[in-house]
């Protein structure tokens, strides 16, 4: 059942339609500012935590967002009373650095500098893990009857055991000083990270170590100090976290993969036409205006119009879309699109920063440095979660050593392990790198989120409002039907129409010019014309030898000239298209009817599936028109939609979005047009159509490249996907934590059960955050199911 409302011409309060800006986003001010800022130095959660609310509470500072993953924060200050030096002085007495940061990165610059630190990375971790093997194999030899020198046998030479354990251990030690350079100060500073974990953990076996050594060298019970030794412990969980670092930071390089890939497509050179003739030129070298020549299977450098030439051109790198698109003379291209079989000259229009591939960067590297709000808990949590575990691992040491009755060396296990154990990073790696890894992934769909807000209440939408015009429908109106009469030929009859239409400059004399010129109609000459506004035109047409009088309007005008052939089953059958929301011409030749042509603006081909892929989701579906009731009705029917809002004027549109909400759904508003803007603005979750207007465009939280509606679906389904990954993510970064805490700290023990053994635990906490990152790349294989 179809329902149609009527506008809305008041509400309980009003809201201005010239401000964009949505409830749910603080708006700036005008002497606000707005700084990027890279942050060098983070090593997990708590880092980017203590910094937000360190630079967040300085006084002129309004917000601070930092993004762990991409490790770059964005603070919004007010320059009257704080300066960015000033912000970066208090970030670099939290023990960072700070700098400036361009709001377009160079992805083949940060692709090569994270090469490069993961080829260090892995150039110190053979030898530390070599080294810590070493002394893994020297300190439990004994423990799996493998025999050992006699200068090394820990029974009969305790000293040189103990010793030659401590001086293995120097290096590994000197190679893994990073976690001892980043974790002492921050403890001293008073905002211990994980790093400051490892190196407590690590500094206590090591001191304990190192005072059983020296007792060994004094004679006092050296076979039995000899087989108390944890310089293996310090080893090994070194070995390990630098292991689970090196996977992360792999992992991490792995997130950006798809706007390098996009990128990538855009070549190096280009050819330049000029007087000079043909030349390769850097694409950095062209300017506006430039002509270049495309040769087939050559990659398009920049943005602009064909001049010369037609090919088909793939754009499935911008749009999602694998059918190659047929461009002519007039045409605009797209750098990094592939021309497929023809030679083109263009004259470039943007370049550099303004290309359409440039845009898409920005946006998608501005939505990987926003947060969703499921991040919040974890944010929270990340801030103590570090001097928790420290007082946990104390009382949980101090416990078993005093109530429970164990020796030292056994409290001291249950304090390493729990330290080593907790791992703060995988709380703040679970929502940034599946954000970024997803809003990658929809940019290779033609799907673009500008935030990660909105790719959180994209989840939860549950009403989706279509604007009709351009959005639902093709946007120009088309030929439909032609019904030529008895005795008369469909062919000769459009040809008559073009001819009468060629000198009109009503917008449906397109819709004819366009139906004749797609059927191959002759053009024929006009020896006179005239027209009647809001009736029809007449003209005389000259077709070889012959003339024809040619009258050309709506039913009124044939009645008031009295046109022949105006029968009751004519009228039967423009009454029906009326109805279906069709404007019906008549045609009349030589004061005679010949034949009804209807036009109207098309549905959009995928228009029914995507109704019905939304409806198969538990969306509603509404649609929002200008048009009147009869012609709304009609279209939603086509398209299988039950609820319309026809007549609204455009100042009326934000006000139904704000009807739709007060019902308690959460909307997103489709649409493409400039009086589209404030309900895109006002809606939960913007979406614009990337054929439309620039305005409409910035209005909007999620950008359609390819125009086609199948978007609509893969937005939604990205987004669920994403927040499903999310989920996951948090689930196994907490769930890790609250079980791995206790079982470190000895609770099963209490129960005759097992106790975990440090480097066990290190090595938990090392795979956890790798687990975290591996599961976000899994959405770089997502399929949409449209």
């Amino acid at each position: 059942m179809l329902t149609l409302e009527r506008p809305i011409d008041d509400l309980p309060w009003r809201f201005s339609t010239s401000n964009f800006t949505r409830k749910k986003v603080s708006p700036i001010t005008m002497t606000e500012q707005i700084y990027l800022a890279k942050i060098h130095g983070m090593h997990c959660a708590a880092c980017s935590t203590r910094i937000e609310k360190v630079v967040g509470n300085l006084e002129g500072v309004t917000s601070c967002s930092v993004n762990l993953a991409t490790e770059r924060a964005k603070i919004c200050y007010d320059p009257a009373s704080i300066t960015f030096p000033t912000i970066a002085l208090a970030i670099g007495d939290l023990g960072f650095e700070a700098e400036s940061a361009d709001d377009t990165p160079d992805f083949r610059q940060s692709a090569e500098e994270s090469a490069a630190r993961l080829m260090a990375m892995k150039q110190r971790l053979l030898p530390v893990f070599v080294l810590a093997l070493g002394i893994m194999g020297l300190s439990m030899a004994h423990m799996f009857g493998i025999p050992l020198p006699s200068f090394l046998d820990p029974m009969r030479a305790p000293f040189t055991h103990s010793l030659v354990q401590f001086l293995l251990l120097l290096p590994v030690l000197y190679l893994g000083r990073n976690f001892y350079t980043s974790g002492i100060p921050a403890l001293f500073r008073g905002g211990p990270n994980m790093d400051s974990l490892i190196a407590i953990g690590t500094g206590a076996a090591f001191i304990y170590s190192t005072w059983n050594l020296v007792e060994i060298g004094l004679g006092r019970d050296p076979v039995g100090r000899a087989h108390d030794l944890y310089f293996e412990s310090a080893a090994m969980l070194i070995a390990l976290v630098s292991l689970g670092k090196y996977l992360e930071a792999g992992s991490k390089a792995r997130t950006t993969d798809a706007i390098r890939q996009l990128l990538q497509l855009a070549p190096d050179t280009a050819t330049l036409v000029d007087d000079n003739g043909q030349r390769q030129v850097p694409v950095a070298d062209i300017r506006v205006d430039d002509h270049i020549l495309i040769r087939p299977g050559e990659r398009i450098a920049v943005d602009g119009i064909i001049l010369d030439g037609e090919s088909a051109v793939d754009e499935a790198m911008l749009t999602g879309e694998s059918m190659p698109v047929r461009k002519k003379l007039g045409d605009t291209l797209y750098g990094g699109t592939l021309n497929k079989n023809g030679a083109l000259t263009m004259v470039a229009g943007k370049v550099g920063r303004d290309t359409m591939l440039a845009r898409i960067v920005r946006l998608v590297q501005e939505a990987q440095g926003t947060k969703a709000p499921i991040a919040n808990l974890a944010d929270r949590i990340s801030l103590y979660f570090v001097p928790a575990v420290m007082v946990i691992a104390t009382l949980a040491g101090l416990a078993w050593f005093f109530i429970g009755g164990a020796d030292f060396t056994f409290s001291l296990r249950i304090f390493i392990a729990v330290l080593v154990i907790a791992c703060p990073c995988a709380m703040g790696l679970a929502t940034p790198t599946s954000i970024m890894v997803g809003t990658g992934r929809g940019a290779q769909l033609g799907v673009l989120v500008k935030t990660g807000e909105v790719l959180e209440l994209m989840e939860k939408v549950n009403c989706v409002v279509f604007d009709k015009t351009g959005t639902l429908t093709l946007g120009r109106p088309e030929v439909t039907e032609i019904l030529p009469l008895a005795g008369h030929d469909e062919q000769l009859l459009l040809s008559l129409a073009q001819a009468a239409e060629s000198r009109s400059e009503h917008p449906l004399a397109e819709a004819i010019l366009r139906a004749a010129e797609s059927k191959g109609c002759r053009v024929l000459p006009v020896q006179s014309f005239a027209a009647t506004p809001g009736r029809g035109i007449e003209a005389v047409v000259v077709n070889g030898a012959g003339k024809f009088a040619v009258l050309f309007g709506n039913r009124e005008y044939f009645r008031e000239k009295q046109i022949a052939g105006l029968t009751a089953k004519i009228d039967s059958d423009a009454d029906q298209r009326s109805e279906q929301g069709k404007t019906v011409l008549f045609l009349a030749v030589d004061g005679i009817l010949a034949a009804l042509i209807t036009i109207a603006d098309p549905l959009k081909p995928e228009a029914v599936d995507t109704v019905r892929q939304l409806k198969a989701m538990g969306i509603e579906v509404v649609m929002l028109t200008g048009d009147n009731s009869k012609t709304a009705q009609a279209v939603a029917l086509q398209a299988g939609i039950t609820r319309v809002v026809a007549g609204v004027l455009p100042d009326k549109k934000e006000q139904e979005i704000v009807r739709l909400q007060q019902e308690g759904k959460i909307v997103a508003m489709i649409g493409d047009g400039i009086n589209d803007a404030p309900a895109l603005a006002r809606a939960d979750v913007g979406i614009a159509m990337g054929t439309g207007i620039d305005v409409a465009i910035e209005s909007a939280d999620i950008v359609l490249m390819s125009g086609h509606l199948a978007g609509v679906c893969r937005a939604i389904g990205l987004s669920r996907a994403t927040l499903k990954n999310i989920r996951q993510n948090l689930f196994w970064a907490f769930a890790y934590n609250v079980v791995g805490i206790p079982v470190a700290a000895g609770v099963l023990a209490i129960f005759g059960g097992p106790t975990l053994n440090p480097m066990i635990g290190g090595a938990a906490m090392a795979l956890s955050s790798v687990s975290v990152v591996s599961n976000a790349l899994r959405l770089r294989w997502y399929k949409p199911e449209v």
